[in-house]
């Protein structure tokens, strides 16, 4: 079987990392793809959102399945185009990801199908959105309610940074269009985690937890970014939270879709957080996430490709979904000045490390010298019987890349370490998976 992977960053590197292995894999295209995917599929120079560009390489290639990586093309509908040419596609349709492409929209559908998030009001207007945060003292959360690359969002530790969000989203348009309307909610306490689960519509499967690390440095520091390193399992989702998210969370999700007449295909992601008043949701994304994919489909022992073709065809209740032993650990290598201004085409010199994976997200090869092109240039993952062992393979990968202004957070994996100490060094038996 043929496969055309749709994208270009460290994510879709992992996706064509896990399909490579598939003994059903017959031929593994790209597009664009980068410098570390190339190595796994032939990449074409056609853009994400370029649909008959897309449906040329199908046709001249005999792709029988599109997986669809991120969520731009989804949102403009990719999906119901593939579809509509009789073209098999791992994703969400246009209606179904608006959960992702309208924040306003997902919360109030969360509303309406009475799953826990954070109280929120969405605005169009900056003079009543001002007014709003100065009448309610839990609005420290600004979200620009459209696509903004998982940069969108401020949290705001007072009114005052409340306002100055507002007007840098609606006023100045640091997001674009994005900030036409905002999302203000309050702003939630606890872990954060990250649940991915597969899905065909019907049945819903979790993949094992994650947690993500937005902040640009250590400490939870700085602005918003795509992500700057992962691990998984997360130690914080036990067997109760587990059984919580399932209940509360994902089957309401997967009922309220359905009751709404969406019929939602591929990866559902939940971005939580765990409040001592349980899991609540502080996003919905309609793909794999990014870095989390490059933590957790390492740690897959089933075949991808199965079960993306399961999803496809409405069986994926028929699939038994394995998960190797051990943890993963991700940590992103970042240009300088990211999430802000960068430069780009530095040299990039890498050193083998045994035990690690190096994922390309900003990368491109000319004359076969691989240059950065992104802001997030590289991640890598490293697997280990214990949380320690993984974070610590990881950075010693890291240390063996150099490039110009490059930039990475050190405190990957830190909070789980430090808080639950013992616990993070049991084996993976000791902590429930999803």
């Amino acid at each position: 079987m043929n496969v055309l992977l749709i994208g270009s960053g460290g994510r879709e590197h992992a996706i064509a990392h896990a399909l490579s292995k598939s003994k059903s894999l017959g031929g593994l295209h790209c597009a664009r793809g980068n410098g570390g995917i190339s190595e796994l599929a032939k990449c074409h120079d056609v853009s994400e959102t370029d649909f008959d560009g897309l449906l040329k390489i199908c046709e001249e290639n005999s792709i029988s399945l599109v997986v669809v990586g991120p969520e731009t093309p989804l949102v403009e509908g990719i999906v119901d185009f593939f579809r509509s040419n009789d073209i098999r596609c791992f994703g969400p349709k246009k209606d179904a990801a608006i959960l992702e492409g309208s924040k306003d929209f997902a919360k109030r559908f969360m509303k309406k199908h009475n799953i826990p998030t954070a109280r929120s009001e969405s605005f169009k207007e900056l003079k009543l959105a001002i007014e709003f945060v100065r009448l309610k003292s839990w609005a420290r959360v600004i979200k620009a309610s459209g696509l903004a690359a998982g940069k969108g969002v401020i949290v705001c530790d007072t009114k005052k940074e409340a306002i100055a969000a507002l007007e840098k989203i609606m006023d100045r348009k640091i997001f674009g269009a994005a900030g036409d309307c905002v999302v203000i909610e309050e702003r939630l306490e606890g872990q954060e985690a990250s649940i991915l689960a597969f899905t065909d519509g019907t049945a819903i499967v979790p993949m094992i937890p994650s947690q993500d690390h937005k902040r640009a440095f250590d400490d939870d520091k700085g602005l918003n970014t795509g992500g700057m390193g992962a691990y998984a399992p997360t130690p914080f989702v036990d067997k109760v939270t587990e059984d919580l998210i399932l209940n509360d969370i994902l089957l309401p999700t997967m009922i309220g879709l359905s009751e709404d007449g969406i019929d939602y295909v591929g990866v559902l992601y939940a971005g939580l957080m765990l409040t001592k008043d349980g899991p609540k949701v502080i996003e919905f994304n309609c793909r794999f996430g990014d870095p989390e994919t490059q933590a957790v489909l390492p740690l897959l022992e089933s075949d991808l490709l199965e079960i993306m073709l399961a999803c496809t065809e409405k069986r994926l209740d028929q699939i038994d979904i394995r998960w190797k032993r051990g943890f993963a650990a991700t940590v992103v290598a970042a240009s300088g000045g990211y999430p802000e201004k960068y430069e780009v085409g530095k040299n990039i010199l890498i050193e083998p490390a045994q035990g690690t994976i190096v994922f390309h997200s900003g990368t491109e090869k000319k004359d076969e010298t691989l240059l950065t092109s992104g802001g997030r240039v590289l991640s890598v993952t490293a697997l280990g019987d214990t949380l320690h062992e993984s974070i610590d393979k990881a950075y010693n990968g890291l240390s063996m890349i150099s490039f110009e202004g490059m930039h990475h957070r050190k405190d990957i994996g830190r909070k789980a370490l430090s808080e639950l100490k013992e616990k993070t060094s049991a084996s993976p038996d000791e902590i429930q998976h999803l």
